[in-house]
């Protein structure tokens, strides 16, 4: 056992409700091993885009904690994951991180698999050898309008209502049919729970992101009011171009439409569109962004013009891999329809202040003076939310 169970156990009971976890959860290398498993081994995680996988034979692959996972598609269009894992000795099949290729080969003894994972050739076997029956592990795959999502599970929490309650709001920006305008992988030195509780609250976004604060609206004091004639009135503005606004809710996965600050129509500097092409079927693009979130892994926001996502990978205890994708209309020009700098400038700016945060909050973290602090009930209500989130699910996976 890479982790003491009763440790893991004890520490969660000491933890407070509506506080930060217990030091060691942010910090100790047993605990990433827990998380690993209990977490990023057992629940839906963010992955991609479709458009990561424009063709046929095209694949990439994704490190998730110890695990190597390839994503394909197929020469039926069919997208479809698998462990990165030669069913011989084990090597590691797919090196890069994307590519081409008609046939899955592991370098070192070239056992050939199809893109379907179906074990086509191995050299030197007996003659009563069972291929059909070493072909690759699969992992389970959903694809939610052109968005992708992965579980390493052997049975993995019912996705059905995620797909059936989430689809209907993103299916209006077309990100099956939309392009990468650009895309950054940066390594923070911070816990990737740290990561996420930065990303799921905004207390800290008036003092540490003025920039983003000129579209951003304010926290309201409930999670979601629809009694307000103004947001009565946006809602009503969106479903009249047939874009629905949520919320949804469903274990850990949240949706919801809501309008930018002080008349805003992008997020960008100024509040104005940074694409003259606007992203799929949204009127005249003035319509809020989309929000949508999944725990433990990935936010983003889809805006009249263009699309942010922002999704992360634990590589240590102290240290997680973010990925950011600006995804816009399949057909806008870069320098006739965009200017690459001013559509990445406010995110990129965002992305920087909170890595410095998060590297802060870890350095304090890891101070013999860390106690486990209070969230604020009304600006931090995400926090526990999240933290809750997590002590269920590791609690569940000590069972």
């Amino acid at each position: 056992m890479r982790y003491d169970v009763s440790r893991i156990r004890a520490l969660l009971e000491q933890r407070k409700p509506g506080h930060t976890l217990p030091q060691a959860f942010y910090r100790d290398p047993e605990f990433h091993e827990f998380d690993l498993d209990a977490i990023f081994g057992r629940r839906w995680l963010f992955a991609g885009l479709e458009i990561d996988l424009p063709k046929p034979t095209g694949y990439v692959t994704l490190k998730i904690g110890r695990s190597s996972v390839v994503l394909v598609r197929a020469a039926d269009g069919q997208i479809r994951g698998f462990f990165n894992t030669c069913r011989h000795r084990g090597a590691e099949i797919c090196q890069e991180t994307q590519g081409r290729v008609g046939r899955l080969v592991c370098p070192y003894h070239q056992w050939t698999y199809g893109l379907d994972g179906q074990l086509l050739a191995a050299g030197g076997m007996p003659a009563d050898f069972d291929k059909s029956s070493h072909g690759l592990k699969p992992i389970h795959l959903e694809v939610v309008a052109g968005t992708i999502f992965i579980c390493l599970a052997d049975s993995p929490p019912d996705f059905a209502p995620i797909k059936e309650g989430f689809e209907p709001l993103l299916a209006p920006h077309q990100l099956a049919e939309a392009k990468i305008a650009h895309e950054a992988t940066i390594v923070e030195k911070g816990n990737w729970k740290l990561v996420m509780e930065n990303a799921r609250e905004c207390y800290h976004c008036h003092a540490r992101h003025p920039e983003l604060m000129k579209c951003f609206p304010d926290i309201p004091k409930k999670k979601h009011r629809t009694d307000e004639p103004a947001t009565t009135a946006f809602i009503e503005a969106c479903e009249a171009k047939g874009l629905p606004t949520g919320p949804f809710i469903h274990e850990g996965f949240e949706a919801n439409r809501f309008a930018l600050r002080g008349g805003a129509r992008s997020f960008t500097l100024d509040g104005q569109p940074a694409v003259k092409k606007l992203l799929g079927n949204v009127g005249d693009g003035n319509i809020g962004s989309l929000r949508f979130a999944l725990d433990p892994n990935s936010f983003a926001h889809a805006v009249g013009d263009y699309a942010f996502l922002f999704w992360c990978w634990p590589k240590g205890p102290e240290e997680t891999l973010v990925h950011m994708k600006w995804v816009v209309n399949k057909d806008a020009v870069e320098g006739a329809d965009y200017d690459l700098a001013r559509l990445t400038q406010l995110w990129q700016t965002t992305n920087d202040q909170d890595l410095w945060l998060v590297e802060n909050n870890q350095r304090g973290v890891n101070s013999e003076g860390y106690q486990s602090g209070p969230y604020s009930p009304e600006n931090e209500r995400t926090l526990i939310q999240f933290t809750d989130w997590y002590v269920t699910q590791a609690r569940r996976a000590l069972s």
